[in-house]
């Protein structure tokens, strides 16, 4: 467990992300600023493209809330929606705010240990914890055993049928840590469609102030 604590652990953080969204019908590209604390504080903002410019999302606690841009209006988002698209993405509302804490709502069990193309890894089972509020059937990471860092998650429905894969590579060290840079969505059921982030700058344990996750901040377009 300490292993898996180590690895979802929470901590601040703050950094700038390029997203391409792949779908069927178009093609969409954004630029993002994170900010998180712990598990429980986070704020995206919308940088560019400059007609989304100032949209944002804030989660505090169980509380999560959108402010669109366009009409200067705040909208809190249901528990129903969480895992509604996130800006026609392949990410859901839950991914990008991180409202799953995966170490309370998931049983964590190592279902391998060794060498997977080479590399010494671990690949994590998490299966849910009765009554936990999440859509999965189940969970697998795999991680490499020398920095803790992911290789991919597939998730899995209740049907135990395969959802989607997200992937990481590129890793390289931003803000002193070593990480993975791109991160991968790929919806099993949609072929040829993705969401792609890429980190263009992370910084980690850094100060940020208490009035960064509140609604007055929220509608700031800095």
């Amino acid at each position: 467990m300490d292993r898996v604590d180590q690895m979802l652990r929470g901590e601040s953080s703050t950094g700038t992300v390029r997203m391409k969204v792949a779908t069927r019908r178009w093609n969409r590209s954004m630029t993002l600023r994170i900010w998180s604390q712990g598990t429980d504080k986070a704020l995206i903002r919308i940088l560019a493209p400059r007609k989304n410019r100032g949209t944002a999302t804030l989660r505090v606690g169980s509380n999560m809330w959108n402010y669109l841009s366009k009409i200067e209006r705040v909208i809190r988002v249901p528990t129903s929606m969480m895992m509604g698209s996130w800006m026609g993405s392949h990410l859901t509302n839950d991914d990008l705010v991180k409202e799953s804490r995966l170490v309370r709502d998931y049983d964590i069990g190592i279902s391998f240990e060794g060498e997977r193309e080479g590399i010494p890894v671990w690949e994590f089972q998490l299966v849910p914890k009765p009554d936990a509020p999440v859509v999965w059937g189940r969970i697998v990471y795999r991680v490499r055993q020398a920095d803790l860092l992911p290789v991919w998650a597939r998730y899995y429905g209740e049907d135990e049928a395969l959802k989607r894969t997200m992937s990481f590579s590129d890793y390289t060290v931003m803000g002193g840590r070593r990480i993975p840079a791109r991160m991968s969505i790929v919806p099993q059921d949609k072929p040829g469609e993705f969401t792609e982030m890429v980190y263009q700058d992370l910084s980690f344990d850094v100060p940020i102030a208490e009035k960064t996750f509140s609604l007055s901040n929220l509608r700031s377009r800095r």
